[in-house]
């Protein structure tokens, strides 16, 4: 039988539209326990390459014959050749085209809704890390908030809509992934905005996002306020838009809040979260559609793969919006998980003070996003 594909993207749908997916992932045990490609209706099988170089006769009886058989590992090659053994065994299956590093670079745009003075509000979904993204469009012209490395996704979705981006942001100095933000300003000729606190070390020059600035965005005026909200870092910065969408960078998620250790000063900054989530949030409109930039389970996702929900229930159903001073301080502290891998160097790339190759760059990304407090 013939060997076929299948792209991040199709997978992606299939997350999405929570549509039954087995998949058989030849990565090592320790690779494959740590980040793998997550669906509400996915099943798994978890056989290491290695242990299948002689033969797949002892898993062939492992794998459904009623489900499509995704093969997984982690740039392709190793899924390809245990997908032949497979198929000459005469099952029909896919392999992952790109493998994990696909998996892990993909983004999925997915509409937000409409500004009211005209234009539209996107969310760029990184699907495989965790990570989100967003485009503030109004009469042709672009804000991108919390860019990914891979800035050829914006670059391309811009052009196809006939968009120039304009103005590029980030909310905080991130630590998990490697923004996109300075590179994609300088490949469109816009400028990149980022929280002066979170700059002290940056080595390039920036435009400082703070309250009282604002940015326009189009003929229409769409203005996007920035609201200085600490805690997950001493600069990170929320931006309200048309008094109707705050973008609350990773300070507030929809099942989580935002961890405060990953400059390594959480006791300094436990309570800068506390008063940004208990005290500035409170004061804002609960109608306010909240748009994170991390999310942790596909759980999470909405019907089209959005992450939204209003900052009303927020409050009503996040466990870190309720708590007492003691108790907010055990949550932040207690459960933090394992810090995102190589967090140091990301955070002196986005600082411009290291300069990685893009082999490097992808490795040092490799794995879940830990932005959030575990509960």
């Amino acid at each position: 039988m013939t060997v076929k594909s299948m792209t991040v993207k199709e997978v992606t749908k299939k997350v999405i539209n929570k549509d039954p997916l087995f998949i058989l992932d030849v990565r090592n045990h320790d690779a494959y326990g740590d980040w793998k490609i997550e669906g509400e209706n996915f099943e798994y099988l978890n056989v290491p390459y290695f242990d299948l170089l002689d033969g797949v006769e002892d898993i062939v009886d492992k794998l459904p014959l009623n489900k499509q058989v995704l093969v997984v590992c982690a740039k392709e090659g190793s899924s390809v050749m245990v997908a032949e053994m497979l198929s000459d065994a005469g099952l029909s299956v896919f392999y992952l085209e790109g493998g994990m590093k696909a998996w892990s670079e993909y983004l999925e745009p997915v509409k937000i809704g409409d500004l009211k003075d005209g234009g539209s509000l996107y969310q760029f979904v990184r699907i495989g890390k965790g990570c989100l993204s967003y485009m503030i469009e109004s009469q042709g012209e672009a804000l991108i908030v919390d860019a990914a490395r891979m800035t050829e996704h914006y670059k391309t979705f811009a052009d196809e809509n006939n968009i120039l981006i304009k103005h590029v942001a980030d909310t905080h100095l991130h630590a998990d992934h490697i923004s996109g933000g300075k590179k994609l300003a300088e490949k469109v000729g816009g400028t990149y905005y980022i929280p002066p606190k979170d700059a002290e070390e940056v080595v390039f020059d920036f435009e400082g996002l703070q309250e009282g600035k604002e940015i326009h965005v189009g003929d229409t005026k769409v203005i996007v306020q920035p609201l200085y909200t600490p805690g997950h870092t001493i600069g990170s910065t929320s931006l309200l838009i048309d008094d109707k969408y705050l973008l609350t960078g990773d300070i507030l998620f929809v099942e989580s809040i935002g961890r405060p250790d990953l400059a390594g000063k959480a006791d300094d900054w436990v309570t800068d979260l506390r008063e940004s989530l208990y005290d500035k949030y409170t004061k804002l409109d609960g109608g306010l559609t909240v748009l994170p930039a991390h999310f942790s389970k596909v759980s999470e996702l909405g019907e089209n793969g959005e992450v939204m929900a209003s900052l009303k229930e927020l409050y009503e159903r996040n466990q870190g919006l309720s708590l007492e001073t003691d108790e907010f301080r055990s949550l932040v502290t207690d459960n933090l998980p394992p810090q995102p891998n190589s967090y140091q160097e990301i955070r002196q790339t986005n600082m411009g003070k290291l300069n990685p190759e893009e082999e490097e760059q992808r490795e040092m990304e490799i794995g879940p996003n830990r932005c959030a407090v575990q509960k």
